[in-house]
């Protein structure tokens, strides 16, 4: 471990020195179609070899009551193929998604009834709903979309969805490049939302698994809906189970329409490619696509908190604390202070909360900090969290994360800590560089997030920047009481025992 860091800390001024900001400019070409898509597009010619990261500026920050989860849902959708793509007939297709659509909207109104539906035409509708999901699948050509991609030597095809993006990566042989550009425009200009309805049960499944099934997934929930009262951060990426149940097709494909539109997309193209041609190729694929306005931020503002807030889950599971204070978004001047931070009391085994509650006190077998929850886009949280040890209670890590806190209120974190944090912040982009697609990632990020995809290096100055006193000053100003949202697994005997 020690080595691998000495070795960090030799080669990052070479590194530094030879892939700055300046250097990168020169390898960098810019340019926006007339329908508003922005291309980011890096010359790396060390391989044959270039990774696509295609940016959608919406993500479930977005969406409104009633149809949460539509951004993550559109991850899944992005898989399922276009109009030539995934079918094998796409007219007769269209016709029978068309049914299922008609009969879905019929059970659905039958379920609005709630104790007064037919429960005889709730078995109809739903053996009608079922029998033209049916009839449906014959003409659906399974996974061709990535398959298509798999052939010609892809490599980390996927997709994401936080609150702020949804995002579409993959690598290939640079000589596919002209492939890339056909599928990837077909994608956004001729999606069908073909199994819509088959995959909203896979994301309901994903929801019962990684939220409703899991205890921290649990509390999480809980913690981000009282964190926030009117910012729609505080609502779960993955979306709320009747809200999931009930979204049309339609409705998605009113969102796709607004969201997924070339005004609110950035593309990087990083690898061995040339940008005239990228340029040319860009323009004959994705300019004839249509757009529209790009849609406007969210506007609500999350007021200030008047006082501590908490939340307390009662659950069968190891306990757990988990504190969060509101911070500005990336926007603001003290973000880099709160990266120092970060680093100097969350981040790893020398952190002062692992060294503090593991090590010495040994009343937690993890304690960490970060920054960046649930965004960067909007006012987000600073976190702190510990999982307390057999035989020690919430109370003690709480009480030793405050006790943490007050040190950086009232002592000036030393000059080696510092130092350490601003070395790991220049390693950490050494190691974002490394790579064409976590190149494209950090690109598209900063382009998108901040305006402009220079911000990836402005931030370690930033960093630099950072005084022991700006730590202080932060700590004082935001990690106060009023400012504070509490959540704790309280920990129960299970009924059956």
């Amino acid at each position: 471990m020690h080595i691998v860091l000495l070795l960090c800390i030799v080669v990052i001024p070479k590194l530094a020195s030879a892939q700055d900001l300046a250097a990168f400019e020169k390898r960098m070409t810019e340019f926006t179609l007339g329908n508003g898509l922005k291309f980011l597009v890096l010359e790396r010619h060390e391989a044959p070899v270039v990774s696509f990261h295609t940016y959608a500026d919406v993500g479930a920050v977005d969406e409104v009551r009633g149809i949460t989860g539509l951004a993550h849902l559109f991850e899944h959708m992005a898989f399922k193929g276009t109009k030539t793509i995934g079918t094998k007939d796409y007219k007769a297709e269209a016709e029978a998604m068309a049914k299922i659509d008609k009969a879905f909207l019929a059970l659905k109104a039958e379920r609005r009834k709630g104790d007064r539906a037919d429960k005889d035409r709730l078995e109809q509708l739903q053996a009608r709903f079922k029998e033209a999901q049916e009839e449906a699948q014959q003409y659906l050509v399974h996974d061709e979309y990535e398959e298509v991609f798999s052939r010609e030597g892809s490599a980390g095809f996927n997709a994401y969805t936080s609150q702020d993006a949804t995002q579409y990566i993959v690598s290939l042989p640079s000589n596919k490049l002209e492939l890339w550009m056909m599928m990837e425009s077909d994608r956004f200009a001729n999606i069908v939302l073909r199994e819509f309805y088959k995959e909203k049960d896979v994301v309901m499944e994903e929801r019962r698994l990684g939220v409703e099934s899991r205890p921290v997934g649990r509390l999480l929930e809980e913690f981000m809906g009282i964190a926030y009262k009117a910012h729609p951060y505080g609502d779960e990426v993955v979306g709320h189970m009747s809200d999931l149940q009930t979204i049309t097709r339609a409705e998605a494909d009113d969102f796709f329409r607004k969201y997924y539109s070339p005004s609110n997309l950035t593309i990087a193209i990083v690898g061995d490619v040339n940008p005239d041609r990228v340029r040319n190729l860009a323009q004959k694929y994705f300019g004839p696509i249509l757009s529209s306005p790009k849609p406007d931020p969210v506007e609500t503002v999350e007021p200030p908190q008047l006082g501590e807030r908490r939340v307390v889950v009662e659950d069968p599971a190891q306990p757990f604390v988990l504190i969060g204070y509101h911070k500005p978004s990336i926007h603001h001047p003290d973000d880099a202070v709160f990266d120092a931070i970060t680093d100097i009391v969350g981040m790893g085994r020398t952190s002062r909360l692992y060294k503090s509650l593991v090590k010495e006190k040994q009343i937690a077998v993890y304690a960490s900090g970060f920054q960046g929850m649930p965004g960067y886009k909007y006012p987000g949280l600073f976190l702190f969290y510990a999982v307390p040890a057999r035989g020690h209670t919430n109370e003690e890590s709480e009480q030793a994360i405050y006790d943490e806190i007050e040190r950086l209120k009232t002592e000036l974190v030393t000059p080696e800590e510092l130092d350490k944090a601003k070395t790991r912040a220049r390693a950490s982009l050494v190691r974002q560089l490394a790579s064409n697609s976590g190149l494209a990632a950090q690109l598209t990020f900063y382009q998108v997030i901040t305006g402009d995809w220079r911000d990836l290096f402005r931030q370690l100055d930033k960093i630099d920047r950072v005084t022991a006193e700006d730590i202080q000053r932060v700590a004082k100003e935001y990690f106060i009481t009023r400012n504070r949202t509490v959540g704790i697994i309280e920990t129960t005997v299970a009924a059956n025992q």
